[in-house]
């Protein structure tokens, strides 16, 4: 199957004006993983108007450490786009896989009339919602224990947890008491280690895996380092615990490493990161060649706000092998930040949805943005300004 016949290249829009807004997300509480502790997200959203005085908008949000661009490299690529006054998803390098995602949910946006829908469906009109798992952030163990208990309490039933901060003797027995908590029978957890037992030897990784499988997990994301290759496909082979790859994915650009990387692993699942990856372009290549190869897999936003998280969530909402075989996705991080803009989502009962209540706020903040682009000296024929 083309994987373009499912979800085309975003359109080539020209003559448009546009600006770069900057808006640093900020965390409510430091957000931990085995690799780092994050209390800001430098982000900024591009937004383009054309000569209907419609507004797209597309968001480039960076995990400084894991994604591909730096804030200089990110900032530089922006404004080189807004100044060309065109938006060509495929003219941003691939280098840049965060850019990309802003310039072609911007465009998609923008093709659809400026609504911020990207994708008509059933979801995006309120009217299904989407499974998704709920998250549990490292931190002191009493912390996470209480997070699984809040998860609970909002009706998941799919559990997330990152593991690799603390010591391993410590974090399964905290994973014990969850499982004793929220038997098999009714719930799946996953666990993300971040690559985290590169820290031990093969042996060490093993036994680990074991004692996870012993609880019944669901799935472990990224167990070693993106570079251990060798390392991953004999786990992946040894097949312990479900293994799905995330962060090897990110800087896989060709078609013919990608099949490569994927026929010497051989995941049991694949995480997609859109502004990780390169966008939703390739976040549908990435999932057809997992189809084609029997390998699971879903989607997770990299920590953007509710625009970047509403596009991901209305493309993962069109894809039929969602559709026909749902699994949680990883949509539900709108929550963490103390300055996230409006949005349309919500989350009931472990499920994503379009909620039209908020479409008002929504709007309020939409017009706020075009008056970045339409109110600022200079901005005419495609000029870029940075707003504060």
């Amino acid at each position: 199957m083309n994987p373009h016949d499912i979800w085309p290249p975003a359109p080539v829009l020209r003559g448009l004006r546009m600006a770069v807004v900057p808006h640093p997300l900020t965390f409510k509480t430091p957000a931990m993983t085995s690799r780092d502790t994050l209390t800001e997200k430098p982000t900024w959203f591009l937004v383009a108007e054309d000569e209907q005085g419609r507004i797209g908008i597309g968001e480039c949000s960076l995990i400084l450490g894991l994604s591909p661009e730096t804030s200089d490299m990110a900032q530089a690529a922006l404004h080189r786009v807004a100044q060309s006054g065109c938006l060509d998803a495929l003219a941003v390098p691939a280098s840049c896989p965060a850019v990309r995602f802003a310039v072609e949910t911007a465009a998609w946006d923008l093709s659809q009339g400026g609504r911020g829908v990207i994708a008509e469906s059933p979801f995006s009109r309120g009217e299904c919602a989407i499974d998704i798992n709920g998250l549990v952030w490292m931190g002191p163990v009493a912390n996470m224990l209480q997070q699984f208990e809040d998860l609970v309490a909002r009706g998941f039933t799919t559990l997330k947890c990152k593991v690799g901060a603390h010591d391993w003797a410590e974090e399964l027995r905290m994973l014990k008491a969850v499982r004793e908590r929220c038997p098999a029978s009714d719930f799946t957890l996953r666990v993300d280690a971040n690559g985290a037992f590169s820290k031990v030897d093969m042996e060490g990784a093993r036994a680990r895996l074991e004692a996870l499988a012993s609880l019944e997990i669901h799935s472990i994301e990224q167990p070693l380092l993106p570079e251990d290759r060798d390392g991953l496909a004999a786990l992946c082979e040894e097949n312990i615990v479900p293994i799905a790859l995330d962060e090897s994915l990110i800087g896989v650009h060709a078609l013919t490493e990608r099949m490569r990387l994927l026929d010497h692993i051989r995941p049991q699942h694949l995480v997609l990161k859109p502004s990780l990856i390169g966008g939703l372009d390739s976040a549908t290549v990435w999932s057809r060649l997992a189809e084609q190869r029997g390998l699971g897999w879903w989607v997770t936003s990299a920590l953007e706000s509710n625009i970047g998280l509403q596009a991901i969530a209305q493309w993962a909402a069109v894809q039929p092998a969602l559709a026909n075989s749902p699994v949680p996705q990883g949509l539900g991080t709108g929550g963490l930040f103390t300055n996230n803009i409006p949005g349309n989502l919500t989350i009931e009962q472990g499920t994503l949805l379009t909620a039209s209540q908020t479409a008002r706020e929504e709007s309020t903040w939409r017009q706020a943005l075009e008056g970045a682009v339409r109110h600022q000296p200079g901005c005419e024929g495609g000029v870029n300004h940075d707003t504060p």
